[in-house]
């Protein structure tokens, strides 16, 4: 789980300092994971439903194998292009291939490794076990940005790696991972009954786990809920409105990190990687310190925490230095990383026991989706001007929470609790 979602968020980190050295268009890098989020959030539930008639390391072994082939493929194909054996734009359509194998595959893995699990833990061990996998895959999105800038190679025998050191890494781990579980993992072909995974969130920069993927695999199907119920609709509709801004101005901060402070695109991956660094260590601090300590009902995280990501992101659009940036892009993770417990807590609260596994499901289904269409927005808005993606995202948290304010509501019985 941490490595298919290092590997992904690791070639993220450095995609727009490849971009820019390739000489294609910064919209073509945000569309490369635009293309893949697409194919991970229509896969996803499909691999999920499978893995309970096929087998359960059958899929893992498929879901680990596409991740190992399609980050080969694109090392292969950005190499092809730094050293000019063919051109930019070439490698890059490649490249979108690799990334399309990983989005249909990859997510095969994360459910049937929950399934695999839930299956041998009894009940009470169940939801511990599962919440440790989606750590995992969570400090995936923050290890691979981090480790990115340390993973670039230079010249081996005489071809020029660079910038494409990362998928090579990324596909050695994964050809590792997949001779592990091929040797140790037993050939189960039946399910254990009553187990089953659920979807895993799209692994992107800042889309740490929420825990609805485990929310999801650990209560059996019961009431269906839609997108527009009304018990849930404000607290989807304040999801994905936060999830676009959050994925907007994460996919664009690379860019950012290189126009901002003028500096070559090799030279920007350490910078990057403060930058990002700073954003996942304040998001964790707030979910991990400041959330428990504080004990605020959803509704007041979420409205606290549009606020300081509204004022976050706003000071990320017009700073000038690697201090500046870092510090606004922590304010504004630290504002995404109160809202989303909030917004999973919100849903989860909205609705009965017997429709906790739904709920989980849109809840997932939701973070996924606001990383298909928000980081080719985010560049889009970044080509027309650079701070246009942040002062958007600031306007529509603003705007956010005035409707937050009117339509989200807080259970009674937390209210009484409060009281």
């Amino acid at each position: 789980m941490l490595t298919i979602a290092a590997g992904n968020t690791a070639l993220q980190s450095v995609l727009p300092a490849l971009g820019r050295s390739l000489k294609v268009p910064d919209s073509a890098v945000a569309a490369a994971f635009s293309v893949s989020a697409l194919l991970w959030v229509i896969s996803a539930p499909f691999w999920a439903n499978r893995s309970d008639r096929h087998g359960r390391r059958a899929m893992i072994l498929l879901g680990v194998g596409g991740f190992t082939i399609s980050l080969l493929l694109c090392g292969v194909m950005l190499t092809a292009g730094i050293n000019g054996w063919i051109g930019g734009t070439a490698a890059f359509l490649a490249f979108i291939v690799g990334r399309l194998i990983y989005g249909s595959f990859g997510s095969a893995a994360p459910p049937a490794v929950q399934a695999l699990v839930a299956g041998r833990t009894s009940r009470e061990e169940r939801t511990r076990a599962l919440t440790l996998l989606g750590s995992a895959f969570g400090l995936g999105t923050i290890l691979g940005p981090a480790i990115a800038p340390y993973l670039t190679l230079g010249h081996i025998g005489g071809i020029d790696i660079g910038l494409a050191g990362p998928a090579y890494f990324g596909a050695a781990f994964g050809a590792c991972i997949f001779l592990a579980v091929r040797r140790m993992l037993p050939n189960d072909l039946i399910a254990e009954p009553g187990t089953h995974g659920a979807a895993n969130a799209y692994p992107s920069i800042g889309g740490q786990a929420s825990g609805a993927s485990v929310t999801a695999a650990t209560h059996v199907s019961g009431e269906r809920v839609g997108y527009a119920d009304p018990r849930i609709r404000a607290w989807m509709i304040m999801g994905l409105v936060m999830g676009h801004a959050q994925a907007m101005t994460g996919q664009a901060i690379g860019f950012l990190v290189i126009d901002r402070l003028h500096v070559a695109p090799i030279e920007a991956l350490q910078p990057t990687g403060i930058v990002l660094m700073m954003g996942a260590g304040s998001s964790l601090l707030v979910q991990w310190g400041l959330i428990p300590l504080l004990n605020l009902t959803p509704r007041r995280l979420v409205l606290a925490g549009l606020l300081i990501a509204a004022v976050g992101t706003a000071l990320t659009g017009v700073a000038d230095s690697l201090y500046g940036i870092a510090l606004a892009y922590a304010i504004a993770s630290a504002g995404f990383g109160l809202i989303r417990p909030g917004f999973t807590a919100g849903s989860s609260l909205a609705v009965g026991p017997e429709a906790q596994g739904s709920v989980a499901g849109k809840v997932t289904s939701v973070n996924g989706a606001s990383f298909v269409l928000g980081p080719s927005i985010g560049v889009g808005l970044y080509e027309a001007q650079h701070s246009l993606p942040y002062l958007t995202a600031s306007a529509a948290l603003l705007i956010l929470i005035f409707y937050a304010w009117r339509s989200l509501k807080t259970p009674p019985m937390l209210d009484e609790a409060e009281a």
